[in-house]
């Protein structure tokens, strides 16, 4: 069967690889405390922006939030000028909890994710045992993005991938010659996402990569997180289609499918959950909103007891 989204989302990096005029300006903004990398994507022609995966800081001995992180990209938006269209998540993640409500009160800008967070928020509603009050419809966003939808920022076109396998939910999207992959892959010296949370599965995970990297060799990959492999001084976050194909430790081009779930597999038995992985979903799957106050005005993050 033709990937009619893929072809699309290729045909749109060639359109802006020949047009320098669809291909947007980008910034990033490195969170060493959650090596997150959140992006102001914009259309220099129009100054309409996108703000993608925003981090909210989290003392989790202190329980107490900040907004130094979001503040930085407020402070960048409004010293250039932009606009806020989107506040876009590539999925719900288990490592930070995300600015987007607080970004979207200072600076508008509808929210999105793709739509199987319906799923995440079935799954994860039962380990936080969230009650009836809880919408498991994707409802606190604005708009759920499914496989190939286009949207714009400004005169810059924009498709959403469905890349399954990190979590159910992940999305990867396409902007002019850009393509924001979440937590699929990492830099190539790094390799790939882990695949043991709930609805996580490495088969899948292979097959979301490996159609990422039929898109054109000189697709610019931004990436969610950067952990500086063994060697390496510096952080890193732009990469190429072509450098993932040649040099991705985990994935390059000749690797099987077996030998990647065989890895993922053995790799992901290794690993510590995330230190913020239970306020982070507990708050994603809402939109970012901490759960409702108690009645003496205070929000609790719950911590389930031999549940994850």
């Amino acid at each position: 069967m033709a990937d009619t989204a893929l072809a699309a989302a290729a045909e749109q990096i060639e359109r802006a690889r020949a047009e320098k005029s669809k291909r947007p300006t980008i910034a990033g903004f490195f969170d060493e405390a959650t090596n997150t990398i959140s992006y102001v994507v914009h259309d220099p022609a129009t100054r309409e922006a996108a703000v993608i995966d925003s981090v909210l800081d989290y003392e989790a001995a202190s329980g107490r939030t900040s907004n130094g992180s979001a503040d930085r990209i407020v402070e960048y938006i409004e010293q250039n000028g932009l606009s806020v269209t989107w506040l876009i998540e590539t999925h719900a993640h288990a490592d930070h909890l995300s600015a987007a409500p607080y970004l979207q009160d200072k600076l508008g800008g509808k929210l999105a994710i793709g739509r199987e967070i319906i799923r995440v928020q079935d799954v994860f509603g039962k380990i936080f045992n969230a009650g009836s009050d809880f919408e498991r419809d994707g409802s606190q966003f604005d708009r759920l993005f499914d496989d190939g939808d286009t949207f714009a920022i400004g005169e810059l076109e924009g498709i959403a991938l469905h890349v399954p396998g990190h979590t159910p939910a992940d999305m990867a999207f396409i902007v002019g010659d850009a393509a924001f992959v979440g937590d699929t892959i990492f830099m190539p010296d790094f390799g790939t996402a882990r695949t043991d949370f709930p609805g996580g599965d490495a088969a899948q995970l292979f097959r979301s990569i490996r159609r990422l990297l039929e898109l054109p060799r000189e697709t610019r990959i931004f990436l969610c997180h950067d952990y500086k492999a063994p060697g390496r001084d510096d952080y890193a976050w732009e990469t190429t289609v072509g450098q993932q194909r040649d040099e991705n430790v985990h994935v390059k081009d000749g690797t099987t499918e077996e030998e990647f779930v065989a890895m993922r597999t053995e790799r992901d038995s290794t690993l510590a959950m995330p230190k913020l992985i239970l306020p982070s979903v507990q708050v994603n799957i809402r939109g970012g909103r901490l759960p409702d106050p108690e009645e003496n005005g205070v929000s609790y993050i719950k911590i389930p007891v031999n549940a994850v």
